[in-house]
């Protein structure tokens, strides 16, 4: 038994050194954890063409890579008659010191509707993506939330029509 954690110790230090390149299978089997988190892995083996044991273990693989660095529940409207508006924020700061990213980024963290921020290399310094109720909701926001964290010197917003990776209704 002794030997058997040595030699698997062993061999997972080797797999850190030694870079993963995902050929089609992998693709195939992130495209649809990605489509779906919690599909069956039965499922996924038959769709790739792998068993299930084969299917699982490159699964577990890319998990200890980091490839896949976990599983999440997205929240959203199901039905296309429901209110609500994504909108994408581009922001930029007076300075980029770490003092101002990190005072910012802790003061975005407060508000619930900023569901993702991204630190930028570009032209602007953070992207976030925002789920409101409503424009008048995000003007809210706008006026007593963004336009006064810390260090913001200009902000730009665009309104998400609908999002395009999501089926429309009668469409598959």
């Amino acid at each position: 038994m002794l030997g058997n954690t040595i030699i698997g110790n062993i061999v997972q230090r080797i797999r850190s050194f030694v870079p993963w390149v995902a050929d089609e299978l992998d693709r195939a089997i992130l495209r649809l954890l990605q489509t779906d988190g919690r599909k069956p892995n039965a499922e996924i083996a038959q769709a790739v063409g792998l068993s299930p044991s084969a299917c699982l273990r490159r699964i577990r693989m890319m998990e200890d890579r980091g490839v896949i660095r976990g599983y999440t529940v997205l929240t959203g409207p199901q039905d296309e008659d429901e209110r609500g508006v994504d909108v994408v924020v581009q922001v930029t700061l007076d300075r980029q010191t770490d003092d101002y990213l990190s005072r910012f980024e802790n003061a975005v963290r407060k508000c619930p509707e900023v569901r993702e921020c991204f630190l930028m290399g570009g032209n602007v310094d953070y992207w976030l993506r925002l789920r409101t109720e409503s424009v008048a909701a995000y003007e809210a926001i706008h006026g007593e939330v963004l336009s006064r964290l810390p260090g913001v010197t200009r902000i730009s917003s665009s309104f998400a029509m609908r999002d395009a990776l999501r089926p429309r209704r009668g469409r598959k």
